[in-house]
């Protein structure tokens, strides 16, 4: 489908300008040498959502995130509920939704040949509100063991041992993890009341490393997966480790297991709206970003928000 107009929204702490510029230049020199393309560079101040709003307000039919999950996030927030299409060239280290949508990372040319051919695709977001305010995010937000510690595992160990090398990475993040009453709402349920010390709330669910985490979740499903995780002792760290590595992962794609498997020590469900009240403060991420503690937060789906290509 053809571009009518270009936006680039680029972060420049993730690439330099000369080459962005010289490389959207070739991916659309043959087939639309004249397509009209606006700039905006992202600041400290502000990662993208109000430079989204004025590609949106310029006319710009796609507009190209350049960096980051943070950057994805912010051009998102400002795009969702138009009628402009999110483009992705991923930049940053994350790069959450750009795996999970299959877009090629860490190769420019490769990506922006996705924005200039790619067949639009709807997408839900999601939306937090922790302190009044909501936020908009694409992967996922919670609190407890960061997903990045799943993939920090020594390389020879895995090669040797396979999954149970995440034990060693999990029981690094143990040292640093407490346990927490959790008061938790789904839809319109009656509260429940919980403990653990890891929730992961997300619209897609696969992190670094091909792990999935939240193997049920899908983008355009209208649905938000949630992990608990509550889990103590060695033990149920290796329970917790096999859930996530061999019932919800291999095995899953092996076509043995049709929906998430929970244990005694990880729980998955799904909804629209979710809402936790947590009896001492956690220090809260979105989208793998950490924006200070919280002591409760509801989370909704915004379906088919967004159009990415």
């Amino acid at each position: 489908m053809a571009i009518s107009k270009l936006g680039v929204i680029w972060n420049p702490s993730k690439v330099d300008g000369e080459p962005l510029r010289a490389a959207v230049a070739a991916t659309f020199a043959s087939e639309q040498p004249d397509l009209p393309v606006e700039w905006w560079e992202t600041s400290i101040e502000d990662p993208g959502r109000g430079m989204a709003a004025e590609a949106v307000a310029a006319g710009c039919d796609v507009v190209a995130a350049v960096g980051g999950d943070g950057t994805v996030r912010a051009v998102a927030e400002s795009l969702a509920g138009t009628e402009s299409t999110l483009g992705i060239v991923p930049q940053g280290t994350g790069n959450l939704l750009a795996r999970n949508l299959d877009i090629p990372l860490n190769d420019i040319p490769a990506a922006l040949a996705r924005v200039r051919d790619g067949e639009p695709k709807r997408i839900d977001m999601g939306w937090v509100d922790y302190d009044g305010t909501e936020h908009a995010f694409v992967v996922m937000v919670g609190f407890g063991i960061d997903a990045q510690m799943l993939i920090e595992t020594d390389e020879d160990l895995k090669i040797r041992a396979g999954w149970i090398a995440y034990v060693e990475a999990m029981g690094r993040a143990l040292a640093g993890t407490e346990m927490t009453d959790i008061t938790l709402t789904l839809d319109d349920q009656e509260p429940q009341d919980l403990r653990g010390h890891t929730m992961l709330i997300g619209n897609c669910g696969m992190v670094q490393g091909g792990i999935r985490l939240l193997p049920d979740a899908l983008l355009d499903d209208g649905l938000l997966d949630m992990l608990l995780v509550s889990a103590e002792g060695p033990l149920q760290w290796l329970d917790t480790v096999r859930s996530v590595v061999w019932e919800n992962g291999i095995r899953r794609i092996l076509g043995s297991v049709d929906e998430a498997v929970s244990t005694d020590s990880t729980t998955h469900v799904s909804a629209e709206r979710v809402r936790v009240e947590l009896a001492s403060p956690q220090m809260f991420e979105i989208d793998g970003e950490e924006i200070g503690e919280v002591s409760g937060f509801t989370v909704r789906v915004q379906p088919g928000a967004l159009t990415v290509r």
